[in-house]
C-alpha cells in the first residue's frame, strides 16, 4: 500500500531534532523523499537514520543564500519540490518587554519570521514549475494567546499566520496551498532550555494535562502536506491539548 506522501519531494527545516526531526520521520515513512535542513548539524544522522529517502542539507533558514541551497537541493538530489516545512525556531531570551535587548528580538525574528518568508519565496518559483504544492508553516498558540516575557517570539509567531493567510490568497489559483500548524507546549530541546516551572504551569491549566509529542504534531504536518487536505489553504490549526479553548 502506497504511503499517504507517496512520490512526492518535501523540504523539512529544523529537521536536525524536535518536531523537525519527527516530521522528518513520519514523512519518510509516509513514501516522501526529503530534504533534512538544520543549522546543528544534527541533520547528518537523521538522514543517516532514514536512509536514502533523506538527503541532509546544512542552512541557516535567516541566510538568503542557504535558503536557495537547501530548497535547490530538493530539486537537484529528488526532481522537483513539492512541500516546504517551514519549521525551524528558536525560543530566544525571556524578559518583559521593557526590558527586551533589541539584539535578542532580531535574532528570534531573523529565524522565526524572516526564515519563513525566505522559504516562501524561493520555494513557490519551484513549486509553480511542476503545478503546485503545500507549505507548512509551524507558527505556535503562542501568535493568538499572550504568554508574558516572550515578545520577540509572540509577534514573530503571529506574523507567521499573517504571512501564511496572504500566500496562501495570493496562489489560491495555482495549486500552492499555505498553511499554519499552532502547536502548544511539547516536548523539544525548545523546552528543556526553558523554566520546568513555566512548562508545569502550561501543563496544569491545559485540559489534556500534558504537553504534546513531536509524534502528534508530526501526524498534523503529514495531512496538510498530503492531498488529503487539498481544499484547506489560508488556515492555521491548533494543536494545544485544549489550552486556548479556555
Amino acid at each position: 500500500m502506497s504511503g499517504r506522501l507517496a512520490g512526492k519531494v518535501a523540504v523539512i527545516t529544523g529537521a536536525g531534532s524536535g518536531m523537525g526531526a519527527a516530521f522528518a520521520k513520519k514523512y519518510v515513512a509516509e513514501g516522501a523523499k526529503v530534504i533534512a535542513a538544520d543549522i546543528s548539524g544534527n541533520e547528518n544522522s537523521v538522514a543517516k537514520d532514514l536512509g536514502p529517502s533523506c538527503f541532509p542539507v546544512h542552512a541557516d533558514v535567516s541566510k538568503s543564500a542557504d535558503v536557495q541551497s537547501m530548497l535547490s537541493a530538493a530539486v537537484s538530489k529528488f526532481g522537483r519540490l513539492d512541500i516546504l516545512c517551514n519549521n525551524a525556531g528558536i525560543d530566544g531570551a525571556m524578559a518583559v518587554t521593557g526590558e527586551y535587548k533589541e539584539e535578542d528580538y532580531d535574532l528570534i525574528w531573523s529565524i522565526n519570521g524572516r526564515g519563513v518568508f525566505l522559504g516562501m519565496r524561493y520555494a513557490i518559483p519551484l513549486m509553480l514549475k511542476t503545478g503546485g504544492g503545500s507549505i507548512v508553516n509551524t507558527a505556535s498558540m503562542a501568535s493568538v494567546v499572550a504568554f508574558p516575557q516572550m515578545v520577540a517570539y509572540c509577534a514573530a509567531k503571529g506574523a507567521v499566520l499573517m504571512m501564511t493567510k496572504t500566500t496562501a490568497v495570493e496562489y489560491a489559483t495555482k495549486g500552492i496551498r499555505v498553511n499554519a500548524i499552532c502547536p502548544g507546549v511539547v516536548r523539544t530541546g525548545i523546552t528543556t532550555h526553558m523554566p520546568k516551572e513555566y512548562i508545569d504551569a502550561v501543563a496544569k491549566v491545559t485540559p489534556m494535562g500534558r504537553i504534546a509529542d513531536p509524534s502528534e504534531v508530526a501526524e498534523l504536518a503529514v495531512f496538510l502536506g498530503s492531498d488529503e487536505s487539498s481544499f484547506i489553504t489560508g488556515t492555521s490549526i491548533l494543536i494545544d491539548g485544549g489550552y486556548t479553548a479556555v
